[in-house]
């Protein structure tokens, strides 16, 4: 049987436009215009702009390149890639797989950038943006935890396949390079988690995607990756997950196997890129389930704040303790604070929502805190469970009659079609840097994308006029 690269590096160049069900076009327009939104607001944070800056300084003369978006300039493919993930990672307003990846930050980037250069259409941009998120979940899936427990972050880890597919698949890549670009991935994947327990920050799908075009354009000069770098002895499963036999340490479902077989099963007839979920609150993805399923319940029961005595939730338990059970940071189960579980639910009970421009994770109080979630967020008790899934708890609110009234999320809150998607986004028109004008034509040219010449033209929408 040929090898984990060779399958998915010849399913990915024989893929086509026509091959994709038109639900997994439409998540891949989706996911463009969440990441183009948070590349717009995190244009105006801190960290995005030093990112910025930092490109510019460094590579300061390039004439051809590729454009770093929102804040202008033309750098090299790589440099302006790191930009604009480091960008779409400032604004908080990501995708989310299975909890603990963030595709969109690292895979679209890289889309654009290989997309400027060779004047990919939209059709081509959509069919290599579907089989970046592809192989990377694929890849990803079952070893997010056991990853996790190791001491690396599964999104640039493993972000760095993804990014390298779609770029790759827009260069054209025949079988031999895109197998040797997967293959190159894997030398130069990387996210430790020691750095931000110990006060440092984080390098995560920046670095992944820059080193991503790396790969492809080593793969495009004839560099041999090797044909057994995913599965062999020493390879990346080997290397990553401390086996090449499927073993975990930890699982979402406490299966203690997987089967690499599996990875490359029903290619393009079952997507696993329809998992992707929106985060469109900037916060700990799965406190999303909590303050949807949390107002959902208070709505249809007509609960209002001073009729709650008391909160449960029953969840998954590694969302209680992140960023793995080796070694937590936080327990969500433990703690009653702003940024916290209990916080996000409570605030979704008080106000049946949570605002869509607020800061990511606050850690103090702020003065937007109202002082009913403050003071009902004591009364929150998580739980957590071996059996739940991710991001569908199970929210019990007792009121002060003597009541109870219960709501099972499902985990599929946060999967929407493009429409429902443009119109949740448009909420953070205040918080852009472009007119709301502007903006809508961003949403309209998204929608279009298919019948656009080129995908780039969304790279000129996204900068000031």
């Amino acid at each position: 049987m040929a090898s984990l690269s060779r399958q998915l590096a010849r399913w990915v160049v024989g893929l086509r436009y026509e091959d994709l069900p038109p639900e997994v076009v439409d998540r891949a327009k989706g996911v463009t215009l969440q990441c183009l939104a948070s590349i717009l607001i995190g244009s105006q944070t801190s960290p995005g702009r030093e990112a910025v800056e930092l490109i510019r300084q460094e590579e300061a003369g390039v004439s051809r390149g590729a454009t770093i978006m929102a804040l202008g300039g033309t750098v090299t493919k790589g440099g302006a890639a790191f930009a604009n993930s480091e960008m779409a990672f400032a604004g908080g307003k990501w995708d989310t797989f299975r909890m603990l990846m963030h595709p969109g930050t690292s895979v679209i980037p890289a889309a654009f950038a290989a997309a400027e250069e060779c004047g990919a259409s939209g059709k081509d941009y959509i069919t290599a943006l579907a089989a970046g998120y592809e192989v990377m979940e694929r890849l990803a899936a079952d070893f997010i935890p056991t990853l996790m427990s190791r001491g690396f972050h599964a999104s640039p880890v493993f972000g760095i396949f993804g990014a390298a597919v779609a770029a790759g698949k827009m260069f054209g890549l025949n079988e031999d390079q895109m197998n040797s670009a997967i293959a190159l991935c894997a030398s130069m994947a990387g996210g430790n988690l020691e750095g931000p327990r110990s006060g440092g920050r984080a390098l995560r799908e920046g670095v992944a995607t820059r080193n991503a075009l790396f790969a492809v354009a080593l793969a495009r000069q004839g560099h041999v990756g090797g044909e057994t770098v995913l599965e062999g002895e020493a390879g990346f499963y080997h290397a990553y997950i401390g086996n090449n036999q499927g073993r975990l340490t930890y699982s979402f479902t406490g299966d203690t196997r997987a089967n690499l077989d599996n990875i490359t099963a029903g290619l393009g007839e079952s997507w696993i890129f329809l998992e992707t979920l929106y985060r469109i609150y900037s916060t700990s993805g799965y406190n999303i389930g909590h303050i949807a399923v949390t107002a959902q319940l208070c709505t249809e029961h007509s609960i209002k704040p001073d009729q709650i005595e008391r909160i449960e939730a029953v969840v998954n338990w590694l969302e209680t303790q992140y960023p793995s059970p080796a070694f937590p940071n936080r327990r969500e189960d433990k703690i009653h604070k702003p940024g916290s579980t209990a916080y996000h639910l409570a605030f979704a009970a008080i106000q049946r929502g949570f605002p869509m421009l607020r800061d990511w994770v606050p850690q103090s109080i702020s003065a937007d805190d109202p002082p009913e979630v403050l003071e009902l967020m004591k009364r929150v008790t998580i739980i957590p469970s071996h059996t739940t899934g991710l991001f569908a708890p199970r929210i019990t609110i007792f009121t002060r009659d003597g009541k109870s009234y219960t709501r099972q999320g499902t985990g599929q809150e946060f999967i929407w079609n493009y429409e429902e998607q443009a119109r949740r986004v448009r909420d953070l028109v205040p918080g852009l840097p472009l007119s709301a004008e502007r903006f809508e034509t961003i949403i309209q040219t998204c929608r279009a994308l298919d019948g656009q010449a080129r995908a780039d033209a969304l790279i000129g929408l996204t900068l000031s006029a």
